[in-house]
C-alpha cells in the first residue's frame, strides 16, 4: 500500500512516496517494508526509536514532527489517532463491514460481552468477541492481552473476522482505549454503558476525565444502551445518540422482575421494550441482572428474538466472574475479578443472602495503580464480610507490604477481624483451612487472570489452579 494512500486517511503530509507492506510499533522487530509509528506516549516518546527502526530497514515512518532521517515520512498532528486510522485503512476498513457493539463501564464489561455473544450464538449468528479474557471468532481463540487491543492488532483481528464470515463483533471498550483513541475509526451499531465508579484514577487523575473518556464511545454509536439507575447516564444522554434504557429501580425501557434467586443463579421475568420473556441465569447477584438486561437490550436492538435472548442468557458462564469453583468442609468457594470498591461491594452483597455461616473475603490491590482506592476497598470488605484475608495481588513495582498497609488502614476504621498473609498461595491455603459448614469464601481481585505481575515480569498464576492444588493435596 502506498504511503500517500495512508496520508489521505489522516490528513497528514508525506516527505516522499513509500510502499508499505506491514505496520509495526516495536522498533526491535522492524524490517524491510514496514511502517514504524512514532508518537508521544504516556510513558515515553517512540520518536527516540526511529533511528533504530531505520537502521533495521523500515520503508517509512509515521511521525508527529519531521525527523532528520533519510526515509519517507508521514507527518501527522496526533500520532495515536493517526495510527488507528492508518491501521483501519491498511486492513481494508473491516469495521465498515461488521456490526460492532461496544461495551464500556467500570464493572461488568466482560460479563455483558459474553452474554451478548451467547445470545447471538443462540440466534445462529457467527459472533466475534474481543475483551479482557481474550478474543474468539469462528474456531479461533486468542489469549488475553489488553482489554481493548492496540490498533494494529485490533484492526488486523477485525479483518480476520470479516474474512472468516463473522457478521457481528462485541468488544469491551476500556476507558484507556477510548482516551487513547485506539478504536476511533469505528462507528458502533450499539454502545452499552454498565456503570461508572472509581477506578483508573492513577491514569485519569479524577472522575471527570475518566467519565469524559467513556463519553467518546457514545458520540460514535447508532444506539446507546444505558443504565437508568446510574447517575452518569444523564451525561451520556447529552451525547445525542438514540437510546434504550435498562434498570431495576428507575423507570426504564427494559427491566426485570425477579422470581427466584439462590447461590446458583436466578429466574426473572424480563420486559424488553414491552416484550416479555422468562430468563434463567446461572450467575447470581443483582449486578448480573443488570448485566443480563444490558446484553438483552443490545441484542434485541440488533434483531435477536426473545427466545434467543432467554436461551443465550441461560448458557452464559464467565471465567472468574463470581464463579463457584469448590466446596470444602461444608463451605463454598467463589472466584471473582472484583478489583474496585464498587465491584467488591456488589460481589459480597450478592453472596451475603446465601451465607448461612461466615462470609470470608480474600483480596489485595494492584501495584502502580490508584492508591486511594486501597483504603476504600479495605473499609468495604470490613463492612460487608465477617472476616478478611488480606494478601498480594499484582504488586508490579511496589512493595506488597506497603500496599497491604494502605488496605489495612481502611479496614481498621470498621473492623479488626482480618489477617495479613502476603504470599497469595499461603493466604488461600489459610482461608480454605478455616472454612466451616455454611461459610462462603470469596477470592477477589484476579478472577480468571493467568498471571501475577512482579517487577515487570508476569509469572504463571491462577487462583483456581491454586485452589485445586491445595484441595487435591488434602484429599
Amino acid at each position: 500500500m502506498k504511503l500517500s494512500e495512508l496520508a489521505r486517511e489522516t490528513g497528514g503530509r508525506i516527505t516522499r512516496e513509500g510502499e508499505i507492506d506491514a505496520l509495526v510499533c516495536d522498533s526491535r522487530v522492524t524490517g524491510k517494508g514496514d511502517l514504524f509509528f512514532c508518537y508521544r506516549g504516556t510513558g515515553e516518546d517512540s520518536h527516540a526509536y526511529a533511528e533504530e527502526a531505520v537502521r533495521r530497514g523500515v520503508n517509512a515512518l509515521m511521525c508527529e514532527h519531521e525527523l532528520d532521517l533519510d526515509v519517507p515520512q508521514l507527518i501527522v498532528s496526533e500520532g495515536r489517532e493517526a495510527m488507528a486510522k492508518i491501521a483501519a485503512a491498511f486492513y481494508g476498513h473491516p469495521e465498515r463491514a461488521l456490526k460492532i457493539v461496544g461495551v464500556t463501564g467500570t464493572n461488568g464489561k466482560t460479563t455483558v460481552s459474553h452474554m451478548f455473544r451467547d445470545i447471538l450464538r443462540a440466534e445462529g449468528e457467527n459472533v466475534g468477541l474481543i475483551g479482557t479474557l481474550g478474543s474468539s471468532y469462528g474456531d479461533t481463540v486468542l489469549p488475553p492481552t489488553l482489554t481493548t487491543p492496540d490498533p494494529v492488532a485490533l484492526f488486523s483481528m477485525l479483518a480476520d473476522m470479516k474474512r472468516g464470515g463473522t457478521g457481528t463483533v462485541v468488544m469491551e471498550c476500556s476507558a484507556h482505549a477510548l482516551a487513547l483513541k485506539k478504536e476511533c475509526p469505528i462507528t458502533y451499531e450499539a454502545a452499552v454503558f454498565t456503570n461508572l465508579t472509581r477506578d483508573h484514577l492513577d491514569f485519569f487523575g479524577d472522575m471527570k476525565p475518566y467519565g469524559e473518556a467513556k463519553k467518546l464511545l457514545f458520540r460514535r454509536t447508532k444506539c446507546a444502551v444505558l443504565n437508568a439507575d446510574d447517575a452518569f447516564t444523564g451525561e451520556l444522554l447529552a451525547c445525542g445518540a438514540p437510546c434504550v434504557t435498562y434498570g431495576l429501580d428507575s423507570p426504564a425501557d427494559c427491566f426485570a422482575i425477579p422470581e427466584r434467586e439462590d447461590i446458583g443463579g436466578s429466574r426473572s421475568v424480563f420486559n424488553l421494550n414491552d416484550e416479555i420473556c422468562e430468563v434463567e441465569l446461572s450467575l447470581t447477584g443483582r449486578h448480573n441482572l443488570y448485566n443480563a438486561l444490558a446484553a438483552g437490550a443490545a441484542a434485541q436492538r440488533l434483531g435477536a428474538s426473545l427466545s434467543a435472548i432467554a436461551r443465550g442468557l441461560k448458557t452464559t458462564r464467565v471465567e472468574g466472574r463470581l464463579e463457584r469453583v469448590a466446596t470444602y468442609n461444608g463451605g463454598t468457594v467463589f472466584v471473582d475479578f472484583a478489583h474496585t470498591g464498587d465491584g467488591l461491594e456488589k460481589s459480597l452483597s450478592a453472596l451475603r443472602p446465601f451465607t448461612a455461616g461466615r462470609l470470608i473475603v480474600l483480596f489485595g490491590c494492584g501495584g502502580n495503580r490508584d492508591r486511594e482506592k486501597r483504603p476504600i476497598m479495605g473499609a468495604t470488605a470490613a463492612r460487608l464480610a465477617d472476616f478478611a484475608v488480606l494478601t498480594s495481588d499484582n504488586p508490579r513495582y511496589e512493595d506488597p507490604m506497603a500496599i497491604l498497609a494502605q488496605i489495612e488502614a481502611g479496614f481498621r476504621t470498621v473492623s479488626e477481624k482480618y489477617v495479613v498473609i502476603e504470599e497469595r498461595e499461603r493466604a488461600i491455603a489459610y482461608a480454605l483451612s478455616i472454612l466451616q459448614k455454611g461459610d462462603v469464601l470469596l477470592l477477589a481481585g484476579k478472577g480468571g487472570e493467568t498471571y501475577r505481575e512482579v517487577m515487570g515480569i508476569k509469572y504463571d498464576y491462577n487462583d483456581k489452579d491454586v485452589i485445586k492444588s491445595i484441595l487435591g493435596t488434602q484429599k
